[in-house]
């Protein structure tokens, strides 16, 4: 099985083959064949009288104990995983809320409000006064409302309300999806689907897309309060890959989702004081921060951090030898770092006390003590370095440049370098004339079911050949960085004609000199709500629906139920979404046809399943041809 195409983390993997440490390919190769009855959605076990399965075939079991037939049954796992995914995103909105409010509030003196342009924007969009009021005021007002969107309340969600189109809005209330509380909208889910419920497969996805626009709306908050505390990205030039760790220095990896702890780890780990101990200990070159996941793309974009690896080869970080520390907080972490950890010098440190690891180190984080808690966490990583073993150093000479923090708001400030007066005009144009065929978001994980990035790379070189505007998120951005697709250089290999000649005239206005990167990296996973932002001005100017663009996405190599729940915003948003690896829905011709063919009449949007990445560039290039014919534009 091949494992990786990336050279760097094939080389730790070759390490710890070498030591007898087991990976996560390992333990993947350990679980083969994985269940067929899990593969294909029919098993359950959400009561006592199970687990019960399903038989695909004509022999065996039709129905559970409780007579759930196999359309129940999938159904009801997809929306319990959509439900887990906005769970989790929620849970990352509130604590970015809570924080806010604690800033607002004197409370949380380490997070000043950095963007007060973002605050003043965020509370005219939901309906904050701002005239006359201090900045305090304003963003207690906007954490209080953002909070308000957690609990079951009359209206729908403001984050989602106020951030869609208008043709979406009544979309979704004509179906009866409009979310009215994030956490309430986890908690019907869960409800729906238990023991004696719902069981009418086509109401339960009914009710996972609404939670499934609750997540949606999780995530645009935490976005919107993540560049108010920290700043909106700008386009930033780095590094990505293992070759980013230092010999010389105190290593410190920064993984995870949340940016409150990262991004104030980052700015302890500028002071002089402690980097000068570092040097003490030994590390002439004093502290190196790097990223891994997606907390890695919120410094990178903020900070010019470099981004060392993602989810799947997470442990290759410590298969160097030269990490000092690991810091994580939530989200994507395995629980096996701390039996690599043992192999070497490194710390595994967690921070949060809904996410803790035996055996490894707990530094408990808390927004009021901040930075203190960022220098006893840097403290502890110099120590580490002090106990290095030099003969188990392997860093692998592999790293490549990587352009980052295309948001929202910077990708419109380019484009105003070309057209001021009308931002969007250019783009507009281009689409119209074909320089840009289309545009994909790129998102979702990597999976040790696929050679890590492989899907990515096959998928963006017929895509960008054809003039396909890309974007991308969380590990999916990981994966170009680590690639060398986030560069100029990349633009003038793969792009065709047109979207090069876009991307050079934008790139030029800019004063680079030279074309924009082929990939426009626009953020961690709770990001993908930028993209959606730019389809939602493009829409709004045309006076169309999203689901009329010539916009697709594609997660060709997912893992999470985040992006199960992600997905599943983007179809209800209107967009036809590329999934790489086959969910489990095969078991339920019901399930598997509201996904693939009815949603289209209901929502515009649906999934594309397909495995081989040439195939899926094919089909998403098609769907944006049948698009812009709708638009009565030349495909």
């Amino acid at each position: 099985m091949e494992k990786s195409t990336d050279k760097a983390t094939l080389s730790a993997i070759g390490n710890a083959a070498k030591s007898g440490i087991e990976t996560v390919w390992d333990r993947y190769a350990a679980q083969l064949p994985q269940c067929g009855f899990g593969q294909t959605g029919l098993c359950c076990r959400h009561c006592l009288q199970g687990p019960c399965r399903i038989s695909p075939f004509e022999d065996g079991p039709k129905t559970g104990v409780c007579g759930a037939n196999a359309d129940v049954m999938v159904s009801r796992g997809l929306s319990r995983a959509v439900a887990a995914g906005t769970a989790s995103h929620g849970g990352h909105a509130k604590h970015m809320a809570h924080t806010l409010l604690k800033s607002a509030q004197g409370k949380a003196p380490d997070y000043p409000i950095k963007d007060e342009a973002k605050l003043k924007a965020v509370a005219g969009r939901i309906g904050v006064s701002t005239e006359g009021r201090s900045i305090n005021e304003i963003a207690a007002d906007v954490a209080k409302m953002a909070l308000e969107d957690f609990s079951e309340r009359e209206s729908p969600l403001t984050w989602a309300a106020t951030t869609v189109t208008k043709g979406r809005v009544d979309t979704f209330l004509k179906f009866g999806v409009v979310p009215t509380g994030i956490d309430s909208s986890v908690a019907e889910s869960m409800h729906r689907t238990t023991y004696g419920v719902d069981s009418d497969p086509v109401n339960i996805l009914l009710g996972a897309i609404k939670c499934a626009l609750a997540d949606y709306s999780a995530c645009h908050m935490a976005t919107d309060i993540a560049d108010i505390l920290f700043g909106t990205p700008t386009p930033v030039a780095t590094r990505a890959n293992l070759g980013v760790l230092k010999k010389n220095a105190v290593n410190i990896a920064l993984h995870g989702h949340n940016p409150l702890l990262s991004d104030i780890v980052t700015q302890v780990a500028d002071e002089k004081g402690l980097n000068d101990m570092a040097r003490a200990a030994g590390a002439p070159e004093g502290l190196n921060i790097v990223g891994v996941c997606c907390t890695g793309n919120e410094i990178m974009m903020r900070h010019k951090i470099p981004l060392a690896t993602s989810s799947v080869s997470q442990e290759a970080a410590i298969l160097t030898g030269a990490l000092d520390a690991m810091v994580v907080d939530y989200q994507c972490i395995m629980p096996s770092l701390p039996g690599i950890a043992e192999c070497y010098h490194t710390r595994l440190i967690t921070t949060m006390p809904i996410a803790k690891i035996p055996k490894a180190l707990h530094i408990e984080f808390h927004e009021a003590t901040a930075k203190e808690s960022a220098r006893k966490i840097i403290e502890t990583a110099i120590n580490a370095f002090k106990k290095r073993d030099p003969n188990k150093i392997n860093i692998p000479d592999v790293s490549t440049t990587a352009f980052a923090g295309f948001s929202t708001e910077a990708i419109v400030a380019a484009l105003s370098l070309v057209n001021k007066e009308d931002p969007l005009k250019p783009l507009i144009d281009n689409i119209v004339a074909g320089n840009i065929y289309g545009v994909c978001l790129f998102a979702g994980c990597n999976t040790v079911k696929v050679a890590q990035d492989a899907n990515y790379i096959a998928m963006i070189k017929e895509l960008a050949k054809k003039n396909v505007l890309i974007l991308a998120t969380g590990c999916a951005s990981g994966a170009f960085a680590r690639q060398g697709f986030m560069t100029p250089e990349a633009t003038e290999k793969y792009a065709g004609p047109g979207l090069k000649a876009v991307l050079t005239a934008v790139g030029q206005a800019a004063g680079l000199g030279g074309p924009l990167p082929l990939v426009l990296h626009m953020g961690s996973c709770v990001d993908n709500t930028r993209a959606s932002d730019v389809a939602v001005a493009v829409a709004n100017k045309l006076g169309v629906d999203l689901h009329m663009l010539p916009v697709v996405a594609s997660a060709p190599e997912p893992v999470t139920e985040k992006a199960v729940a992600i997905g599943t915003w983007a179809v209800a948003a209107g967009l036809p979404t590329h999934l790489g690896v086959v969910p489990p829905v095969l078991g339920s011709k019901v399930v598997t046809e509201v996904l693939t063919s009815a949603a289209k009449d209901l929502f515009g949007g649906y999934f594309i399943v397909e495995p081989d990445p040439v195939k899926a560039a094919e089909k998403l290039i098609a769907v944006i041809g049948e698009r812009r014919k709708g638009l009565g534009l030349s495909a």
